[in-house]
């Protein structure tokens, strides 16, 4: 962006050095061909100094880009007087007038339009500031003829740097275009390997925290019972359309109803609810409990896709929920993070799953007490959990209560 900024102002530098540079070639030629030079050597001697001295310096100090912005308008004041000034000396000469205002005219393209209103007030003022001199300026025919030439020379070179600047100008906006539709691209391929809920959070210009944070989160853990038994029947091709359409179909459920996609393990899945975006721990909790009763409907459905297959006995699923508080962000090193959770919670969702029947969704005591107004549940009692000292209490998901009108 600042290169395309200073690019811009090395263009319009250029543009206003070529009109001091020919206002200045102009005006020489015509004080040279001045008939009555000699009678007023002092005044025209002055004149020219000046007018030559001014050239210089702005040529000089704009070059340095010794003049921001904000000082620009200085040396666009500055321009349109002189050029008004010249066309005053040569009492408003037609050739002189139409030459000079064209050539001004031309450097005034590209400036801010804010410029406009002070520039041709000088301009005019210029015009009648010469014009009321002692000692006007006759052109000759053969100082006219020069002046048309070098305008024509001048025209044709600044249609040409038009040209060429809007030729380049084309090149680079292709150039970007490729470039932004190859940035999508690679960003395309490289969110799948994300969950959609971090993809749109880092798309959408927010920052995703770094250093973990405790929330509350409701944890889904699944996978399918007898999955090791069918992948030893099953070649390589078979597996793999058999997982591909397992998984695209759970983890278009997961989306659907918000979740974040943590893991995906072989038949394994883990989805969790309440960051990077949460609704509220209880809402986060229903919709975890009602991602899972999809899926569980979307499974009967593929398991008599696969028997229709000629896959006998199709994979059973299991899931197991739990909420409550867990280490969330980024864990890893800096060549390698992964935004995941951590804490014996997580632990209790993993346990709850690989104690759960076939085709059973199991939920803890926390997920209950805040679903239970929304989810119908059966009391499954105590149940001794792997990794826990004491059995938790557990209830199997039946199916959404239906509310009455």
């Amino acid at each position: 962006m600042q290169m395309g900024i200073d690019k811009k102002i090395q263009n319009s530098s250029l543009q206003a050095n070529s009109f001091r540079l020919m206002v200045f070639l102009i005006a020489l030629l015509t004080i040279i061909n001045e008939p009555n030079l000699f009678d007023y050597g002092h005044f025209f001697a002055i004149f020219f100094c000046a007018l030559f001295l001014y050239a210089s310096i702005t040529i000089y100090l704009s070059d340095q880009n010794k003049f921001n912005s904000a000082k620009n308008i200085g040396l666009i004041a500055g321009d349109s007087f002189v050029a008004g000034s010249l066309i005053g000396h040569t009492s408003f000469d037609f050739t002189i007038t139409t030459v000079i205002s064209l050539l001004y005219g031309l450097a005034l393209i590209g400036q801010s339009r804010s410029y406009l209103p002070i520039s041709l007030l000088l301009f005019v003022i210029g015009c009648f500031f010469g014009y009321l001199t002692p000692h006007s300026i006759t052109l000759t025919d053969s100082t006219t003829g020069v002046i048309l030439v070098l305008v024509s020379i001048y025209c044709f070179i600044v249609v040409h740097l038009f040209h060429s600047r809007n030729k380049e100008l084309a090149t680079k906006v292709e150039i970007e275009t490729q470039t932004n539709t190859r940035l999508c691209n690679q960003s395309f391929h490289l969110s799948k390997y994300l969950s959609p809920s971090i993809r749109r959070e880092i798309l959408s210009g927010k920052r995703i925290v770094d250093e973990p944070q405790q929330k509350e989160i409701t944890i889904f853990f699944s996978d399918m019972a007898g999955f090791t038994g069918l992948a030893e029947q099953l070649n390589g091709d078979e597996l793999t359309e058999f997982l591909n359409t397992y998984l695209t179909e759970m983890s278009g459920i997961a989306v659907r109803f918000g979740g974040t996609i943590d893991k995906i393990m072989g038949d394994s899945i883990m989805v969790f609810f309440g960051d990077p975006v949460s609704r509220g721990v209880q809402n986060d909790a229903i919709s975890c409990v009602s991602m899972a009763i999809a899926m569980r409907k979307a499974m009967r459905k593929l398991q008599q896709r696969w028997i229709d297959q000629g896959i006998e006995k199709p994979p059973l699923l299991r899931m197991g929920i739990n909420t409550g508080l867990c280490k969330v962000g980024n864990f890893g090193t800096e060549h390698h993070l992964n935004y995941t959770l951590l804490g014996r919670s997580v632990n209790l969702a993993s346990r709850l799953e690989s104690a759960a029947c076939d085709e059973e969704i199991l939920i803890s005591l926390s997920t209950y007490e805040l679903v239970k107004h929304s989810i119908d549940c059966t009391n499954r009692g105590e149940i001794a959990v792997k990794g826990f000292s004491k059995p938790v209490i557990a209830y199997s998901v039946i199916d959404m209560i239906k509310q009455e009108n």
